[in-house]
């Protein structure tokens, strides 16, 4: 599928831009200079011809910003990535020394290039966008993110410029795996360990990460789509309103994903943030990885990773069949364990069980260990069977399901993940009347 980056100097509005190119608002808007920080994708079309977007952080030298010369990196590789290139700049601060000096990349470079004056926002400012001729690019395109004037032309224009498309490609139906957990646990470096590419900008500065940043993995045989997220702390810590987008973008990557990587912190241990992650996955009946990163930080005895299994299992009870692998994502230990145990989740996660089969090994077990009877009444279980969900939930037909209690309902839960693969995927039991 064609690309088409956004690049420019910070504050312009690319992102601004990037949402109204894919229709949503995936990318975080902000007034803060710097918001931006990796390659972020988005999906559009326009006349039924379907491409991708890159929006990317603002180019920028000798500046305050930690980050720099990181997003400096993601938006050179966002230009070698790219067919066409958008240069976005504002017409209300005319050309910059930044302006001419990506200009000046840009034109050393063989791909198409298209020169964007935004912020146009009325007919009289039109005349101010001549001055952007002087960067030797062409014509400015003049246009409104903001508003969305000018951007029917600007996507008329892209679509002459994109290269022909050799084969209709087929709608993707890829299983979305989703990398969260606390600031600084090392979800972008194992995202970048996993691409084995500097993808996802890394530094030991929490709160790096912001968008949700979304890539396609196509190795060893596996195809899915790997999503890095921002760090999730707790609400009585979140200040800053870009945290608390990126928070919610997180939040929203979960709710939009097939399995969960949660990733743990060695040093750090389990902590309440932690657990309010995993409730969230189970809650929206995503499947779970648990990944315990920067093993190699951590004084082993001979049964150090038995006792940690047994404590992660003890305080993420009832749902505690989850896997769990412990990785360094520095020394490339047992990742590739990671992807192979995310698929194999998502494959139970689809897991049909026929009704004949649930049945003859359920009603066994349910005559030999009945439910306990209630007020004299006795509880009589005559049928299951396999709810036709998205994710597996079961239903159980009897007499007087009012008086059956949670523990019967674990009980068979249990039953049910000893005969059939369901490690890592919450399960739903219902008690209907017959």
């Amino acid at each position: 599928m064609s690309l088409v980056a956004i690049v420019g100097r910070p504050n312009v509005g690319k992102s601004t831009l990037f949402n109204r190119l894919v229709g949503q608002r995936k990318a975080i808007v902000d007034a803060t200079a710097g918001t931006t920080r990796d390659r972020h994708y988005g999906k559009t079309d326009w006349n039924g011809r379907e491409f991708s977007v890159i929006d990317t952080g603002g180019y920028t030298v000798n500046s305050d910003d930690a980050f720099e010369e990181d997003i400096r990196r993601q938006v050179m590789l966002a230009i070698d990535e790219a067919d066409v290139i958008l240069f976005l700049v504002e017409v209300n601060t005319g050309v910059t020394d930044l302006d001419a000096m990506m200009a000046e990349i840009l034109r050393r470079t063989a791909k198409k290039v298209i020169l964007v004056c935004n912020k146009v926002d009325n007919y009289d400012l039109i005349y101010s966008s001549h001055e952007f001729y002087s960067l030797g690019l062409g014509d400015p395109y003049c246009i409104s993110s903001m508003s969305g004037s000018g951007t029917g032309d600007l996507m008329d224009e892209i679509l002459r410029r994109l290269p022909e498309e050799t084969k209709k490609e087929e709608e993707e139906n890829l299983p979305r795996i989703t990398i969260v957990g606390r600031p600084n646990v090392g979800k972008s470096s194992l995202t970048n360990a996993l691409l084995g590419e500097e993808r996802n900008i890394v530094t030991p500065i929490a709160g790096t990460t912001r968008d949700s940043i979304h890539s396609r993995y196509n190795k060893y045989g596996l195809d899915f789509y790997l999503v890095d997220t921002a760090g999730m702390r707790k609400k009585g810590k979140v200040t800053e309103d870009l945290e608390f987008y990126s928070v919610m973008r997180s939040i929203r990557a979960i709710e939009e994903s097939d399995v969960c990587i949660l990733m743990l912190d060695a040093q750090q241990g389990l902590e309440s943030q932690d657990l309010n992650i995993h409730n969230l996955i189970v809650r929206n009946r995503k499947g779970c990885v648990i990944v315990v990163n920067k093993w190699d930080l951590v004084e082993k005895g001979n049964n150090t990773m038995k006792e940690w299994k047994e404590f992660l299992e003890s305080k993420l009870a009832p749902f505690n069949d989850i896997p769990i692998i412990f990785t360094s994502v520095l020394n490339k230990q047992r990742i590739l364990d990671v992807l192979q145990t995310a698929i194999r989740v998502y494959e139970s996660r689809k897991r049909r069980i026929p009704t004949s089969a649930l049945n003859d090994y359920l009603l066994p077990i349910i005559e030999n260990t009945p439910p306990p009877a209630t007020k004299g009444k006795y509880i009589k279980i005559k049928y299951a069977m396999q709810l036709p969900t998205p994710t597996p939930q079961f239903a159980l037909f009897v007499n007087l399901p009012q008086y059956i209690k949670e523990p019967y309902r674990r009980f068979i839960e249990n039953k049910i993940r000893e005969n059939w693969d369901f490690s890592g995927v919450p399960i739903q039991i219902y008690f209907r009347q017959k």
